[in-house]
């Protein structure tokens, strides 16, 4: 078994492993090749366009980017991240990725085993998170390269592979992540098919404040014919990298629950698949106006499926996801843009949409009831589709975690209340040990996560080379 059995009560001086990630998406995947001794130095073969930080670079060019001050390195830079390590550690790998260039990464990698720091990665899937369950044909936001992880160039790995643009599908980024924990031998850091259920803090010994903290994780892996093993583990640090994509967000309206109404892309995917919707079908009815609503709009319409796109926002609202993207790396949103638009049933005959309206009830009998424009419309429907965002789900956590977040009054939001943590070292600001990075703390791109990686790991570094902790193994009894 790859876990330490269940426990009923810890022992006084339980095994500990000294970091626990939740969450095998890239997140994870880019925190474990970092623990694992894989550590950045300055390529002095290379120039960075920004000449202060260039020269503040090279003022430490023999220290690896982890033992640097991640403070004074990301002073005055700026991009698109309210956390100034994911801008930093971007730069370094994409330098002026948001003016259009393409230039080489200004850091090398190298290996240093005995500053490996034993860690396990707990994931409920194969490394790569929500990836494998994402519709496979649409194409990311990113490019494939804002998509690739440090120490493996996105476009050496899928050498071999039919790549049709420079932007990737989910498949392809699938792909890349499960072929890249492979190739860097991160294997034996990944548990997977494990469910956390709860993570607590527990104190040593009785006296004074919670000074020698352990974390104990609990949850269960699923094994061979879906039986669940219940474990339970100590960590001296635990990281969430959950992720946003587990809670979907709900419109809160009469017959949300009926069977023909669903809340996530893969499900529209599904029907078409199984040739529960075609061209006869009524329309399917798609709530939202991001990216996934937009995907959703364009796999219905790529399918000649009647749709009815409804959202909250004018059409003319520069907010909207296909208005802020370049025509030509974006040309399929930049024509849902035209479509939103336009009011011409002979350009657009499958599709309607409903801009500044609302969904008012679904019925059992399938028809909607849409509010706006001071009127009520009724239509009848093939399916419905909410896709108007998702919420962490952090249920293992006392209250959720609500008292993380920047607004302790308020759920864990990815947009609107991330978690509260240090800016230079992803710790929580309300918990000792406990570290949040991605999504949970507003990075939902690839490109800029991966500076949560770069804090957790140049923290943790600093402390156990305080403690004088830093081993090369230690972790092998819980595998």
């Amino acid at each position: 078994m790859p876990l330490l059995e269940e426990t009923t009560l810890p022992q006084e001086h339980p095994p500990s492993v000294p970091v626990v990630i939740i969450g095998n998406g890239p997140s994870g995947i880019c925190l474990s090749y970092l623990l694992s001794g894989y550590k950045p130095y300055l390529d002095t073969s290379t120039v960075h366009p920004n000449q202060i930080l260039y020269r503040k670079l090279q003022e430490t060019k023999h220290l690896p980017i982890t033992e640097q001050n991640l403070e004074y390195l990301s002073e005055g830079l700026e991009g698109r991240s309210r956390n100034p390590v994911a801008v930093l550690f971007d730069t370094l790998l994409h330098p002026n990725a948001d003016f259009g260039y393409e230039f080489p990464p200004v850091l090398q990698w190298r290996r240093d085993k005995q500053q490996h720091i034993p860690h396990l990665v707990l994931g409920k899937a194969t490394p790569g998170g929500a990836w494998h369950a994402m519709e496979g044909s649409m194409l990311t936001i990113s490019l494939g390269i804002w998509m690739e992880l440090p120490g493996v160039n996105y476009r050496d790995l899928m050498t071999g592979k039919y790549v049709t643009s420079d932007r990737a599908t989910p498949e392809e980024i699938s792909f890349y992540y499960r072929n890249y924990v492979k190739l860097k031998g991160l294997q034996k850091n990944f548990v997977d098919n494990t469910y956390v259920t709860s993570v607590q803090k527990l104190c040593r010994g009785h006296e004074g404040p919670c000074g020698g903290a352990l974390w104990e994780v609990r949850g269960y892996q699923q094994v061979q014919n879906d039986t669940h093993v219940p474990f339970s583990l100590f960590a001296e640090n635990v990281v969430l990298a959950t992720g946003a994509s587990d809670s979907p967000i709900r419109l809160g309206v009469e017959g949300e629950d009926l069977p023909f109404v669903f809340h996530s892309m893969s499900d529209l995917g599904l029907a078409i698949s199984r040739r529960k919707l075609d061209t006869n079908s009524d329309p399917v009815l798609i709530v939202g106006a991001g990216l996934s609503a937009a995907d959703a709009v364009l796999c219905a319409c790529n399918s000649n499926i009647r749709v009815l796109h409804v959202f909250r926002k004018t059409v003319d609202n520069p907010d909207l996801i296909f208005k802020q993207l370049p025509k030509t790396l974006y040309p399929e949103y930049h024509k849902l843009g035209n479509m939103t638009g336009n009011a011409s049933v002979s350009l657009f005959p499958d599709y309607t949409s409903f801009p500044e309206h609302c969904v008012v009830s679904i019925q059992a009998d399938m028809k909607c009831l849409l509010q706006g424009n001071n009127s009520l419309k009724a239509f009848r429907v093939s399916m419905v589709l909410v896709l108007i965002g998702t919420n962490p789900n952090l249920f293992f956590l006392k209250g959720q975690g609500q008292y993380l977040g920047q607004d302790p009054t308020k759920p864990i939001s990815c947009k609107q209340n991330p978690i509260d943590i240090h800016p230079y070292t992803f710790e929580c600001t309300k918990e000792p040990g406990l570290f949040a990075m991605g999504p949970l703390v507003g990075d939902n791109f690839v490109r800029f996560l991966k500076g949560g990686a770069l804090g957790i790991t140049s923290c943790l570094l600093k402390r156990l080379k305080k403690k004088g902790k830093l081993i090369s193994n230690g972790v092998n009894n819980f595998i």
